[in-house]
């Protein structure tokens, strides 16, 4: 038995290292894409018309073009502006790192799909609750704070931590695009040298697909446990019930 699984443990072992990299990118874009998705909403949401005709066209543009596509653009636009960071294999034409850039994009993406998810949210907000604030005399930020913003991430947070989990999933791609730099290899890259060894495709791929399931569930239950926080003054209230589409 130990015989039978033993590539298997060995792909996971090569694989550990490589799997910190997606970790990396999609936790390093999530809190820098949260907070602008909350004023991409807001902005939406405005009745300034050139403000919200703005924020549109943003949600528009990145939740309607592909994520690949998106790795493409901006990579060129960063050989194009000669950002510098690092000469990739002492290469004259000098590129932004991917490093950086990876999480950037990834960034600009999720912005737009969680504002889309936190504006629906944001239209469903109580208005009578809203006026009630008002009525007693609270702020704009206090009405924020106090009414808007409990309703709005307790609504929307079912829906984003399904993004939050595409957004993970969506790192797969960063290296298939951007330039790899000495051992820089995420799950999909080091499979993919895997296979070229043996051309194994089930057992390397298989072994990435593990390493995408135990962390996509591990954000399932931390986030589960960030629901149950949110809605725990809610008697009865529903589980957290996720579905993988995304919006």
């Amino acid at each position: 038995m130990t015989d039978l699984f033993a590539p298997l443990l060995n792909d996971l072992a090569i694989l550990a290292r490589p799997a910190l990299f997606n970790i990396y990118f999609a936790f390093a874009s999530i809190p820098i894409g949260f907070v602008l998705a909350i004023f991409m909403a807001l902005g939406k949401a405005s009745r300034n018309a050139l403000v919200s005709s703005l924020c549109r066209g943003y949600i528009y543009a990145f939740r309607g073009s592909p994520f690949f596509i998106q790795l493409f653009m901006f990579y060129s636009l960063a050989l194009a502006f000669n950002l510098s960071l690092w000469k990739p294999l002492g290469i004259d034409g000098i590129v932004l790192n991917p490093l950086v850039l990876g999480p950037a994009i990834l960034a600009l993406n999720t912005t737009a799909y969680s504002a889309e998810i936190f504006y629906g949210a944001l239209m469903t907000v109580p208005r009578g609750e809203v006026e009630a604030a008002r009525a007693f005399g609270m702020t704009r930020s206090q009405q924020f704070r106090s009414v808007v913003w409990p309703h709005l991430i307790r609504l929307a947070w079912p829906a984003y931590t399904n993004e939050v989990v595409f957004l993970f999933h969506a790192t797969a791609l960063v290296y298939f695009t951007l330039p790899v730099i000495d051992d820089q290899k995420d799950l999909m890259n080091m499979a993919g040298e895997l296979f070229e060894k043996d051309y194994n495709a089930v057992l390397h791929f298989s072994a990435a697909a593990l390493y995408f399931l135990a962390i996509s569930l591990a954000i399932f239950l931390v986030f589960g446990l960030v629901y149950r926080h949110l809605t725990r003054h809610m008697p009865g209230a529903v589980p957290l019930r996720f579905r993988m589409n995304r919006s």
